[in-house]
């Protein structure tokens, strides 16, 4: 076995150093980066080029979904003691807070049976399908459409360009990737052994909500093809384990991570119904979707405590209480103030949120109910559906 390793090539520059309208400087652009799915091509690509000359290339170009056409630098180049040939591209999410930043993603090509083209298997690292309603069948490798159909058209076009037939099989795997996914949604999406092969464009833009967004989808699919009547969308693990204690028969792969995008769950269920929804968080953001907003993440939503008075005026609050209410500098304040003149302020928040989400999901029949936790993850009301 021979092995070499190379510095990886630099992201080539998203970063600016401009100045602001005024003379200022201008803060500096957040790099993008490459998906698991653009290395996978490159290596496939580096990989590709060796079976089929003998010789390993430093660099390769890949052509993207939308036509960019990114250069790689190969991180390793390994000849396998069966003559599979392996390369190793190492992934730069850019400024994306990305789990696989820095991970090696290994291509090994071993020759396919003639008029086989490209088939797929899961290495080391790489997770494996288990549960339907995945865009993958169970049984196959987690290497989703777009990037098999890159790694594909990649072979093609060198098949060509070097005579050889292009029937290979590819083998992605990724060292380390099993306990990486231990931090992804995979184990809860029936994804087992490792990570999957992501990415419709090739490219991470930094803090993107469309991963997150993605996997509330795929969530919501899993849960549909296994046959559950229920998701649970929580706004992160407080909540979640409330609502695992409320609920002990729940299964794993109905609990929905949604983070601060309620609207979003809401928004797919709408067209992917299932028959009910519950949905838990804090009474800060539970409140912001009580009024209306169906993004709950700080920068794009905050508490209005004028409309937060209203309601405790509705529910019996006197003056007093209200304008403490009105003034006051957070949603817990709100929440203790209550508390102590003994006013059940989250039982209407919750009930105000099951009508933001139902409007969210309407015209489809999903029964829904809302659970509000305190601060220390105790309920502290729950609508009609929830016994807390």
């Amino acid at each position: 076995m021979t092995t070499t390793r190379a510095i990886p090539e630099t992201l080539p520059g998203n970063q600016t150093s401009g100045r602001k309208p005024g003379g200022g400087p201008a803060a500096p652009r957040l790099r993008s980066g490459w998906t698991t799915g653009a290395c996978a091509t490159a290596a496939t690509a580096a990989a590709f080029t060796a079976l089929a000359t003998g010789r390993f290339p430093e660099r390769v170009e890949i052509t993207l979904p939308k036509g960019q056409r990114p250069v790689f630098a190969v991180a390793e180049r390994r000849v396998e003691p069966d003559g599979a040939m392996t390369a190793g591209i190492v992934k730069d999410a850019g400024d994306d807070p990305d789990v696989t930043h820095g991970a090696l993603i290994l291509a090994t090509l071993h020759p396919g049976p003639r008029g086989t083209g490209v088939t797929f298997r899961a290495g080391a690292g790489v997770g494996t399908v288990t549960r339907p309603g995945l865009p993958i069948p169970p049984g196959e490798p987690a290497i989703n459409p777009v990037p098999r159909r890159m790694m594909t058209e990649t072979v093609a076009e060198l098949a060509s360009l070097l005579d050889h037939p292009g029937d290979v099989v590819v083998t992605i795997s990724v060292p380390g990737g099993a306990a990486l996914a231990e931090r992804t949604w995979n184990p809860r999406l029936g994804i087992l052994g490792g990570i999957s092969i992501l990415g419709t464009t090739g490219v991470v833009v930094p803090y993107s909500c469309a991963a997150w967004i993605h996997s509330i989808h795929r969530g919501v699919d899993v849960a549909r093809a296994t046959g559950l009547d229920m998701v649970a969308g929580c706004t992160g693990s407080t909540s979640e384990a409330m609502l695992r204690r409320l609920l002990p028969d729940l299964p794993d792969h109905a609990l929905i991570d949604m983070g601060d995008f309620a609207g979003a769950l809401a928004k797919y269920l709408r067209s992917h119904p299932v028959p009910r929804l519950v949905v838990a968080g804090g009474f800060a953001k539970l409140v912001k979707l009580a009024q209306g907003a169906l993004d709950l993440h700080s920068s794009r939503s905050t508490v209005d405590f004028g409309r937060l008075a209203g309601l405790a005026a509705g529910i019996g609050a006197g003056a007093e209480l209200t304008a403490a209410i009105a003034s006051a500098n957070t949603a817990k304040q709100v929440l203790d103030l209550c508390s102590a003149a003994g006013l059940d302020i989250a039982r209407p928040v919750a009930e105000a949120a099951v009508a933001t989400l139902a409007a969210a999901v309407a015209p489809a029949a999903v029964a829904i109910d809302v659970v509000v936790a305190d601060r220390a993850g105790k309920p502290v009301a729950a609508t009609a559906g929830i016994r807390i």
